[in-house]
């Protein structure tokens, strides 16, 4: 799963969801760290494109820590949103994906736990489905089209 969401994320998710992401371009890097990605949306999306930057790509541990350095969902009281994801697999044979964010706010402003919470809910809630697989964490992944 790590390999397939994570590093090969450019080829992937545009096949996953080919109505929210119309394509992934690697702006800068080979991938690794200082890597630099644009996510374009498609046309149902608000915002048109969003610029990340890879901070950590530990592919022996499953972590990759990124930065969200451009795009609509930033506007202009959020500098930076600083994100790691960290597969691990669970005692069931599931994949257990963790994930956690930091907000650099511009100025004075203070982003608020109800803001969070729909931001969130708005970026993870479209096009995520459960996929059982033989071997959760495993760097292989098999394509299913729907």
């Amino acid at each position: 799963m790590f390999q397939a969401l994570i590093v090969d994320s450019h080829n992937l998710i545009p096949k996953l969801m080919p109505q929210g992401i119309k394509s992934v371009d690697l702006l800068q890097g080979d991938g690794g760290a200082g890597t630099i990605k644009q996510i374009n949306f498609g046309e149902d999306i608000q915002s048109k494109y969003m610029k990340h930057r890879i901070d950590i790509l530990d592919k022996e541990n499953y972590v990759c820590n990124y930065t969200l350095i451009k795009g609509a969902m930033l506007g202009d009281k959020l500098e930076s949103i600083v994100c790691e994801v960290k597969f691990e697999p669970s005692l069931d044979g599931q994949c257990i994906t963790k994930s956690t964010s930091q907000y650099h706010t511009s100025g004075d402003f203070e982003i608020n736990e109800e803001e969070i919470k729909s931001g969130k809910q708005r970026a993870t809630g479209r096009g995520c489905r459960r996929i059982p697989i033989a071997e959760p964490c495993d760097l292989r992944v098999k394509i299913i089209s729907f």
